[in-house]
């Protein structure tokens, strides 16, 4: 469910100069966060909860991940 209308308002990372491998996030839903590819705007979206998205950037931020 979105709070102002009736479609998500996506945005890209702030990295996304990064040679085209991004996800953009919906900010105006309510009780989930939308993700998807950015290459494929009209693909499918994933769908987290707002705590598990916060976990996952948190881990990224801190580097949880491997890069290669």
């Amino acid at each position: 469910m979105t709070t102002n209308d009736d479609s998500p308002r996506w945005f890209k990372s702030s990295y996304s100069n990064n040679g085209g491998n991004c996800v953009e996030v919906a900010v105006n839903v309510t009780g989930t966060v939308p993700v998807r590819d950015s290459k494929d705007p009209a693909g499918p979206s994933l769908s987290f909860t707002a705590d598990a998205w916060a976990s996952f950037v948190t881990a990224v931020r801190h580097g949880d991940f491997p890069t290669a």
